[in-house]
């Protein structure tokens, strides 16, 4: 009879099996998507911003050649808009060729207003009703690199940004018809007070977050880093894996509450600009505009 085989040995044996079929698995599996990478954006300069004029958003106008930065504020709001009760202005963007859109809120109602500029000057308005559990507030646009999608974001603490056909520049759009929302992007975690976004490539987006709490990321007011496994294309949901990046600038003669404002990506000079406003009296003194590169 062939000598003894002691548990142990057995033991050895299966085991040295089921790691040999785990090694064949492993390498039978495919790989496993890699996190993005995160930028990092280090503080360049900054700018004193008008608590009036340039306290609520920002954009910069490629197209027609030459084109100044646009900024908003509350006095910004044309007086025909105000009396009509859209009576506040987020953060706008502008699509590569030049049309020029701003995100309007009103305190009652159920729809939004998208007030768009085209190259050549002329103004129109597009409507959005709101759709089921849609927040009022309207506090930001980005527009993606090819125009026709256009996201924007709800005030609070919220897993999801919303798809809607770029007013003006989609073809399906109209002043006369409703803007509707194509689709959505899922967080893949939640942000809080999203004040304004802008795309840095197809499928990266910049935002600033006016988090006070900071419970979410472990900083207040983040400068955030959105990443799409996709160009927006209004067909379909997809998942944005969101990275805190850093706390924006938050420099004052003032103590108290900051406010993080709307943000804006140069692509012709790599520059991030992102507006703080200061707390108490110094909003009028030393509210800025901080300019930030990739490094």
């Amino acid at each position: 009879m062939p000598p003894h085989t002691s548990v142990r040995q057995r033991c050895h044996a299966l085991f040295t099996g089921v790691l040999a079929l785990a090694a064949l698995a492993l390498a039978a599996a495919p790989p496993a998507s890699a996190a993005p990478a995160a930028d990092v954006w280090t503080e360049a300069g900054s700018d004193r911003a008008d608590p009036l004029t340039e306290s609520q958003g920002l954009a910069s106008v490629e197209v027609p050649a030459g084109s100044p930065n646009r900024y908003t504020g509350i006095g910004t709001v044309p007086l025909g808009l105000s009396v009509r009760g859209w009576n506040h202005v987020g953060d706008p963007d502008a699509s590569y060729d030049g049309h020029y859109v701003e995100p309007y809120q009103r305190d009652d109602g159920a729809a939004k207003l998208y007030r768009v500029q085209a190259p050549d000057g002329t103004w129109a308005e597009y409507t959005h009703a709101l759709g089921p559990g849609e927040a009022r507030n309207n506090s930001w646009v980005a527009i993606s690199p090819d125009g026709q999608w256009m996201l924007s974001g709800e005030w609070g603490t919220m897993d999801r940004l919303l798809v809607l056909p770029t007013p003006g520049v989609n073809p399906a759009t109209s002043p006369s018809v409703n803007l509707p929302q194509a689709a959505t992007v899922r967080l893949d975690r939640p942000v809080r007070d999203v004040q304004g976004c802008d795309f840095v490539t197809a499928t990266r987006l910049l935002c600033s977050s006016d988090d006070p709490e900071g419970t979410l990321f472990g900083l207040t007011k983040p400068l955030l880093q959105i990443d799409l496994p996709a160009a927006p294309d209004g067909t379909a949901d997809v998942t944005g894996r969101v990275t805190a990046l850093r706390q924006l600038p938050l420099r004052s003669a003032c103590s108290g509450a900051f406010e993080a404002e709307g943000v804006d990506y140069d692509r012709r000079t790599g520059t991030l600009r992102v507006i703080v406003v200061s707390p108490g009296f110094c909003v009028l003194t030393d509210s800025r505009t901080y300019r930030l590169t990739r490094s």
